[in-house]
């Protein structure tokens, strides 16, 4: 198992499967369903890769400082407002939402500059559109929480 934002050394018998090596104690080869077989990894080993790529996301990339610092007004708001649970799940979600079209954008981003470090077109406008995804993401995160915390100021100046 490698550890954290580390690559480990490549042997002769080890397999690079998404991106990731193997030695080849840690594959199995069953069956699909279309009877070719594939390669399986232990749940451990996934997870440390998922974890690796946050660490890859979050230290790669400014724009999740701007993320953080939201959803830390977000979480601040929400406690001192004493939003209810569905407001909290929904506050969540956006920024779940957010932050995972942050780390789908990076890793576009990380994939664009390894397969071409030239300017070229079509990874551009690739690109511009993974950003635009975030953008909408956050455009959409932002009204929602227009509408949860507007109400709350609402009520606590008696607008309504």
């Amino acid at each position: 198992m490698t550890g954290f934002l580390t690559r480990p050394k490549r042997c002769a018998e080890d397999r690079i499967i998404a991106g990731t090596i193997f030695q080849k104690s840690q594959l199995v080869n069953p069956m699909n369903d279309h009877g070719q077989t594939k390669a399986t990894r232990r749940w451990i080993d996934k997870f440390s890769d998922a974890f690796r790529g946050v660490g890859y996301g979050i230290c790669g990339q400014s724009s999740f400082t701007v993320h953080f610092f939201f959803t830390i007004v977000v979480v601040v708001a929400g406690l001192s407002f004493r939003i209810t649970r569905v407001e909290w799940c929904i506050l969540v979600l956006c920024i779940t939402v957010v932050l995972a079209a942050e780390m789908f954008n990076s890793a576009l981003e990380s994939i664009g500059q390894a397969i071409d470090t030239q300017l070229n077109p079509n990874l551009g406008r690739g690109l511009d559109t993974s950003s635009a995804a975030v953008l909408l993401a956050s455009a959409g995160a932002a009204v929602t929480g227009m509408i949860v915390f507007g109400y709350h100021c609402g009520v606590l100046l008696q607008w309504w």
